[in-house]
């Protein structure tokens, strides 16, 4: 006990005689005459020089606040503003929780508002100040330009008109950091992008002065800069994917840059930006597959964190092993951009070494990012029907799957449902195993999720779930949603759910047993939620959508009878068997076509209830459609009255 009581005073005197010795400094800082307060700032820089202690003291003591108010003065005079931007810049060359502080403080806001000054030492010093907080790790980007607004901001104040002469300045360091801007100001902002392709630099064209700064002689850093400039003015429409300066110049220089005799975080940014540029377009993904035989280059990504003769710096390789990660998933992010379409490419890719073993890998490492990036490949494979039945089944990928879709954060999570539903198809070998794995309620959770596209691919991956299942299936998805929160998806504010939830009853509503069994339990609910859809404000998708779902209830035995006994659901059907919209008229048809089929009880008595109804008119006049598909349908079912 008494060793605690001791400890306390301790700790404390060691602190004020510490913070004794510096208290002077910030006092000075508030002495009523301003030469005094300057003679105290210069004296403070000196003091802070070299001396992370110092500048942890001065931030302790509240020094920060003060200066910044007084840099921020109209009052105070130049000088005085510029030496404690000075300071400031000095005590954010000390340790990461000096900027913390210094963030905290608000200084990034004051030092922007500096560079409004007409004065170039005080601009300067603002600037030094402002890379030294931004060089740190832990400054949030997100408060410089790299959000539209703020790209906006540059634009409008006629950056690019002032920055585009930069490109041919004599010195390689200013021709850089243009480069630079202009790759921040363009990247996916479709107005920079176009005001870009126009801008003359001395009688020269924007894009073949980048296009000139990829050519190999140049410096590395220069040629992958340029590259992305070019990668993200395509991007964002401004210059054709067909384009010469693409196809010939931009695509092979990143393909370039993955050669395992380029530096970690050249490979690294070279498939990024390659992978960014083709990931829409099928003929780019077409040539990168077949350019530098870039699919087994990118093996390498995974043996080789240094090129060999890197190898001879010791610092190099040890920076290398613990960033080999980013080379993983940057190879994860260009082989998922090049499978994205192309079935071909997509076999070459499962046929590299070890491929499928190194995605399983991939499921589980550590960094998050390189989960994303491994569920973002499988994800671009499991698009094929070739590799679902083969490579996929043969390495059981469905169980790394499973695990990576527990509690993982809603990017993974969207990524790997996504491929879970492609899993879950018919055709596929995985989707049995997977169902006996208890799965369902899993994506019965997803289904309640605040994100939509989440919600989406849980009910869609049910959706395959449900697709020709046997009972059993369908009655535990019906019994784990449960019918609550199956009407609630039904009025999903989002389209896209709602189509999903559609397309889940649809595909429980199939096969005569199936069909009583479920309208049996749930007939009135679902009979409720088909007449809001079919009155409410929906697109033709929709609305056609849950038409068949009608016509699937007309297909059931007994299930016929809720529409039957039901006065308005006939005159929805005339309704739409009239509509405008062939689609919803051939719909509607085959609503009536099963309510009247020969062969089935009470056919006569519903045969005579509709036509009293007049629907043997409608049928009648829609046999002279101009649709053949419609004239088809509304001939078969007239001839079930004259059978």
């Amino acid at each position: 006990m008494m060793a605690c009581l001791l400890e306390a005073p301790l700790r404390i005197s060691v602190l004020s005689e510490v913070t004794a010795t510096s208290r002077h400094y910030v006092d000075r800082l508030f002495d009523p005459d301003p030469q005094n307060v300057l003679q105290g700032v210069i004296d403070m820089k000196n003091a802070v020089i070299g001396n992370n202690k110092q500048k942890a003291n001065l931030i302790v003591l509240g020094a920060v606040p003060r200066l910044l108010y007084l840099l921020q003065q109209s009052s105070s005079s130049l000088e005085l503003r510029t030496e404690c931007a000075v300071v400031l810049g000095s005590l954010a060359m000390g340790t990461e929780n000096n900027i913390k502080s210094l963030v905290d403080c608000h200084i990034i806001p004051a030092l922007l508002q500096g560079l409004l000054c007409s004065d170039l030492i005080f601009i300067e010093a603002c600037l030094r100040c402002l890379r030294t907080i931004f060089i740190s790790p832990v400054t949030p980007v997100q408060l410089l330009y790299t959000t539209p607004e703020h790209q906006m901001v540059l634009f409008n104040h006629g950056a690019i008109q002032n920055i585009a002469p930069l490109l041919i300045s004599p010195s390689y360091k200013v021709r850089m950091q243009a480069l630079k801007c202009f790759s921040v100001l363009a990247y996916e902002n479709a107005q920079v992008s176009m005001t870009l392709v126009n801008v003359l630099v001395d009688g020269e064209q924007l894009s073949q002065v980048f296009a000139r700064m990829m050519q190999r002689d140049k410096p590395i850093e220069m040629q992958l800069t340029a590259a992305k400039c070019l990668t993200y003015m395509c991007r964002a429409g401004a210059i054709r994917t067909d384009d010469n300066c693409i196809i010939l110049k931009t695509l092979p220089c990143l393909v370039r840059m993955c050669s395992k005799e380029r530096l970690l975080e050249e490979r690294v940014e070279g498939a990024e930006t390659l992978a960014f540029l083709m990931e829409p377009d099928i003929e780019l993904q077409r040539i990168a597959s077949v350019t530098d035989h870039l699919v087994s280059m990118l093996a390498d990504y995974f043996k080789y964190p240094s090129s060999v003769s890197a190898i001879t710096d010791i610092k190099r390789l040890d920076h290398d092993l613990k960033h080999a990660h980013e080379l993983r998933q940057a190879a994860f992010k260009l082989y998922a951009s090049l499978g994205s379409n192309d079935e071909d490419i997509r076999k070459k890719i499962t046929e590299t070494e070890n491929m499928m073993d190194r995605i399983v890998s991939g499921l589980s490492e550590s960094s998050i990012k390189v989960r994303l990036a491994a569920v973002r490949c499988l994800h671009s494979l499991s698009r094929s029907v070739q590799q679902l039945r083969t490579s996929f089944h043969d390495h059981a990928v469905w169980k790394p799957l499973m695990k990576l879709l527990q509690n993982a954060p809603d990017e993974v999570l969207v990524m790997a449902s996504s491929t879970l539903c492609n899993l879950l198809l018919e055709f596929s070998p995985s989707k049995e195993p997977i169902l006996e794995s208890g799965v369902i309620e899993l994506l019965c959770s997803l289904t309640q999720s605040d994100s939509p596209a989440l919600r989406v691919n849980g009910i869609w991956a049910l959706m395959n779930m449900a697709f020709q299942a046997d009972q059993k299936v369908k009655v535990e998805i019906v019994r784990a949603l449960g019918t609550e929160q199956l009407f609630r998806l039904l009025s999903d504010p989002d389209t896209n759910v709602l189509m999903k939830t559609l397309g889940l009853l649809r595909n429980l509503l199939s096969t005569r047993p199936h069909i009583d069994q479920i309208m049996s339990s749930h007939g009135k609910q679902i009979m409720q939620a088909v007449t809001l859809i079919l009155e409410g404000e929906h697109s033709i998708e929709v609305k056609e959508q849950t038409l068949c779902i009608l016509a699937n209830i007309a297909d059931g035995n007994t299930a016929k009878e809720l529409i039957m006994t039901n006065d308005d659901m006939p005159q929805k059907i005339k309704y739409y068997m009239g509509h405008s919209n062939v689609k919803l008229q051939l719909a509607a048809t085959f609503c009536i076509s099963n309510l009247i089929w020969n062969e089935e009880d009470g056919s006569q008595e519903r045969q005579d209830k509709l036509r009293e109804m007049g629907f043997v008119d409608i049928l009648h006049k829609l046999t002279q459609a101009s649709d053949p598909s419609l004239c088809d349908r509304a001939k078969t079912a007239m001839q079930q009255y004259l059978a």
